[in-house]
This record gives C-alpha cells, structure tokens and sequence, in this order.
C-alpha cells in the first residue's frame, strides 16, 4: 500500500482558543488565563501585533474610558505565560472536530472556542485604488501616506471615523458627503449637529507638538510593525483616539477646510479619462469659487444631488460587515440581519462551544429595554470579558449570571474636541413617537439633551464638561418618575445632584 503523500499538519491543542487580536480577543484571552493559570490560552491572530488596553477607568458604574495600546504579541506572552499566540490567519474551522485550520497549514484543536475577528469596511466599491477605507493601523498608515500629497479629498459616511477625520485632516480640501440631513447622525440629533458645526468651521490651534507615528519601544516591536499583516489580512480594529499617532496633513498651506454635501452618496465613480469621456463639468467647491473646477483630479465622484467633484482620493468611512466568512465553509452559523454571528445571553453561537464577541456578533437575545448593539471599542472591551466568564462557568458547569455592562448602554468618546458622553436610549431608538426631549445649549459650551418617556429619563447625550453623567446614568436605571421636576430638571443654576443624592 502506497504512503500517505499528503504533508502532516501539526496538531496542537488547548482546552481554550480564541481567535482575533483585537480588543474583544485580545480581553477574552487575558481572562481565561487569569481564570485558568495553569491552562494554555491559545490566541490566533493574523496580525503581528495586537491591541491591549491600558489605563483602564471606571469612570461610573456603567461608563469607562481606556486607552488603546498596540503591542507585539510577544509582550503579551510575557505578561502571561499561559497565553500562546498564533500568528496567522484561520483557513478553516471545522466545528464538528473541534479544529482550527490556519493558512499556515496547522491544525488546532478546542474545548472551547471563542471567535473575536471583529468586522471590515464597507467600502463603496471594491478594487479602486482611489478608494480607501480605514478599519486598522495598516490602513490607517496608509491613508496618512496619501494624505501627505493630496490637496483635495472627498470622505463619504457619517460615523464615527468619518467625524474624526473631518475634524482632524489639515493642509488640504475636504468635501463631506452625507446620506443624511445633518452630521454625525449614528450619535447626534440635528440640535447636536448644529452645535458642532462651528467647530467644524473654526480655525484650529497649532498642535502643542510636532505630528509623528506613534512608535513601539523595542527593536523587536519595531521589526514586526514593518512585517506587518500578511497578504488581505484585516488587522485588529481601531481603538479611541487612533489619529493621534498619525500626521494627518495635505500638501497645501492650509489650516482647515471642510465643505458638507449632505442627503447624498456618491453615484458613480470616474478616472480622469472617464470622467473627460462623460463630458460632465466638475462643480465649482464653494461661492468663493464660482466658476466650475478645471483642474484635472486623479479621480471623480458624481453625486446623487448632481454635483460632481473631483480629488486625489476617496475615503470610504461608511460603516463595517462582520467578519464572518472565513469561518462560514462547513458550518451552519445562524447569523444575524447585519449579517453577524447570532449569540445567546451566555455568547454561545448556534454551534457547539463556540462563542462570540465583539464586531463579528449579533446579540440576539431580548436586551434590557436601556441597551442596544453597536459596534464600539467599550463594547468589544465588554464582550470580549463576558464572554470569557461564559466560557469558564460553562465549564466548570456554573451558572454565568449577566454582566452589568448589558443593562444600560453607556459610551463615552471625543468629537471635535469636545467630551461626548452617551447613555441609553439617548436617540429615542425604539421609542416609539411618545418621548419627548428636553434641551439645554451654550453656544461653544456644552450640550444636554435627555429623553424623556412617561416621565422617566430614557437616554441623554452630554457634549462638553457637563458633569452630569453619573447622575444622570443613576436615573435612568432607577427610572425614577421625574414629571414634577419638569424644565427644572436642566435647569443650570439648580445642582441636580440635590434633588437626588
């Protein structure tokens, strides 16, 4: 009988194993080895370095800050030694057995596995090389590379990276196109929208220092930042204030310059001899510029409104999909409308010991009526920690009672330089058309607004140094009836917390 000539995978095994190395992974793996010291925790990751995070905050009981913090994966070895990091991307799971098969053709067998490979871009159309999008520190290294010869660049989306790149971009031309009537819309009102825009259109101070990559400490760091991911390999998501490693700076003298083109998405898409061929005429930026631009640009976007603007290239900040696919061949995961992996209140997939966290799930259990999903950091950070304490009590055959973190939506992050804390329904998601609002603005200063629904605080959005969210957060979950405090409630020369201590 003639040999075997297939090559021998290696097989190795532990009882846990995660996948991806970014925040959710990355928080899942470093409980299991707390709770497990004297387990292998094997964490596969396609990217040389992973995202840990540091300066950890609780800031009440439901918000958190924390800062992001990209290491080599050896650093988190060092840290715990229990931890075995896999680099290389998943070829293949086959659940059934219990396997993981990654590109570099080894096998890996578990108990139990947690899936944590977070989302991709959802770029406006794939294999244009004008068209970039940015999702991790690679493509985020790239567009700094472009943006350093660029006078003119159009950003499409209304998220959360696209209002820090408006923000941030100097020394070049920005047109903003949105699909919605005013900025921001994933986390502001129109109010807040016309709050902001000031400071969109506000000279920005000189930087207190010169613009740098961001650096690791030791050689051997920076050695594998240069090998970076391998060949269409998604790194590890962006964390909270990503740009500030990065030079985001055009070729022009400029400070900051952003014109809006909103309830609109871009039609379609031409190369300058495209667009010469179209006989379409490039519209004019601005009033102070009104005859229509002759310039020729690297390429062309045609707006639904009509306009057609040229620029050196496009930015695709509109949104993400989760990364399902590599792990979809042989197995039956029931996935989510947004097309995520479908997880239970204890974040077990439909398929056996397989759980999930992060961008890659959908929650699709019946959440508190005070929380939803949405792919932040704090939530990935969240997951990613739940879901290891899921993993331990199943097997260990204990009870895993839900994290606290589930029951109010809470979120805390920077716009435009201001302060932008988020608390439950604070958009009146799911409200119905019986909640009302209640306002309180000072141009330049903050902005408060809560939701209120049958007298009882809903959600509120907190822009600038208010210092209200810890009381704020208190009664929304105490559901307080509030009706008798009526505008008092916002009232500035009145200290809430009297009313409430």
């Amino acid at each position: 009988m003639a040999a075997d000539s297939r090559p021998l995978l290696a097989a190795l095994g532990s009882r846990f194993a995660v996948v991806g190395g970014g925040i959710a992974g990355v928080t899942c793996a470093e409980r299991l080895a707390t709770e497990f010291p004297s387990e292998d925790i094997l964490l596969i990751t396609a990217s040389p370095v992973i995202k840990t995070v540091t300066n950890f905050r609780q800031v009440s009981r439901a918000l958190e800050e924390f800062e992001i913090e990209e290491q080599a994966s050896s650093i988190l070895e060092r840290r715990y030694p229990n931890i075995k990091v896999i680099q290389s991307g998943v070829k293949r799971l086959k659940s059934d057995e219990h396997k993981v098969i990654t590109e570099d053709g080894k096998e890996y067998t578990y108990e139990k596995l947690c899936l944590c490979a977070g989302a991709k871009p959802k770029l406006i159309t794939e294999g244009n090389r004008f068209v970039l999008g940015i999702r991790d520190t690679d493509s985020a290294t790239e567009f700094q590379k472009h943006l350093a010869k660029a006078r003119r660049i159009i950003i499409v989306g209304n998220g959360g990276i696209a209002l820090e790149l408006v923000y941030e971009v100097e020394g070049c031309e920005v047109i903003w196109a949105i699909k919605d009537k005013a900025i921001g819309n994933t986390f502001f009102d129109a109010g807040a929208a016309e709050f902001l825009i000031p400071k969109l259109r506000a000279e920005r101070p000189e930087p207190p220092i010169a613009c740098k990559r961001t650096k690791y400490t030791t050689a051997e760091t920076e050695k594998e930042e240069e090998a970076g991911a391998g060949p269409g390999e998604m790194g590890s998501a962006l964390g909270p204030d990503w740009h500030e490693g990065l030079c985001l700076k055009g070729a022009k003298e400029l400070s900051h310059k952003v014109h809006v083109e909103s309830l609109c998405e871009i039609k379609k898409i031409y190369l300058p001899e495209e667009f010469q061929q179209s006989q379409k005429v490039a519209s004019a930026l601005s009033k102070a510029q009104p005859e229509p631009d002759q310039e020729l640009w690297q390429v062309y976007a045609e707006l639904t409104n009509g306009k057609v603007y040229g620029c050196d290239f496009i930015v695709s900040a509109t949104g993400v999909v989760p990364n399902v696919q590599p792990f979809l061949e042989g197995n039956n995961f029931a996935l989510g409308q947004d097309g995520g992996l479908k997880v239970d209140q204890g974040m077990r997939t439909s398929l056996l010991d397989i759980y999930a966290a992060g961008d890659i799930c959908t929650a699709s259990w019946e959440p508190s009526p005070l929380w939803q999903q949405m792919r932040l950091w704090t939530q990935a950070r969240q997951m990613g920690w739940y879901a290891a304490k899921c993993m331990a009590a199943d097997a260990l055959g204990e009870p895993a009672e839900m994290d606290f973190s589930f029951e109010l939506f809470a979120h805390v992050t920077t716009f435009f330089n201001y302060k932008v804390v988020l608390l439950g329904k604070y958009n009146g998601q799911g409200l119905g058309l019986d909640h009302e609002l209640m306002l309180r603005c000072t141009k330049g200063q903050e902005y408060v607004k809560v939701v209120m629904q049958n007298g009882r605080m809903m959600g509120a959005v907190l822009i600038g140094e208010t210092d209200l969210e810890e009381t704020f957060e208190n009664l929304i979950l105490n559901q307080m009836d509030l009706s008798r405090y009526g505008e008092h409630l916002l009232d500035p020369n009145i200290d809430i917390e009297d009313y409430f201590d």
